[in-house]
């Protein structure tokens, strides 16, 4: 995986979570999986097709998910399984809005795919041949985790 496609996930996460969590945010575990994602909390995946392929999955502890879901709601929710659902596809939607962006603005031409519930205890697996890279993100509320298997694939673009 080539950092230069990372880096604007990385940032994109860091700088949602301060604003949605309410507070600063820090990385406290960075690695790579050759398995495939095991649900920990409440996920969301989004899929890339195009120049960018791959993969990424959100998944955050319940409290977490439920302190988005106030912040977008603004004032406190039911902590109900659709409400959760929802949230955490908002807060993959408000961070791969911001990564999209940087990565536009360099040239890569990509498909995102919209977030969806990820509710398969089994997992999703890497793409055949890229790990994934897995990172924590320790909130106030909670800790985030960010799965990403993604890799760039050079396709001639017409003019």
């Amino acid at each position: 995986m080539k950092m230069e496609l990372i880096q604007p996930f990385i940032n994109a996460t860091d700088s949602v979570l301060s604003e949605v969590m309410g507070g600063s945010t820090r990385m406290t575990d960075m690695t790579m999986e050759p398995e495939a994602h095991k649900r920990l909390g409440v996920a969301a995946f989004v899929i890339f097709s195009g120049d960018i392929e791959g993969r990424i999955v959100f998944d955050a502890e319940p409290q977490a998910v439920l302190k988005v879901a106030e912040h977008l709601a603004g004032g406190p929710v039911a902590s109900d399984d659709d409400v959760l659902r929802e949230s955490v596809c908002e807060m993959a939607n408000l961070i791969i809005g911001n990564a999209v962006t940087t990565l536009n603005d360099q040239g890569f031409r990509f498909k995102v795919h919209p977030p969806t519930a990820h509710l398969d205890s089994l997992g999703l697996a890497s793409t055949e041949d890229v790990e994934a890279l897995v990172m924590s993100f320790e909130t106030a509320a909670g800790k985030v985790y960010m799965n990403i298997a993604m890799r760039y694939h050079h396709r001639r673009h017409e003019d």
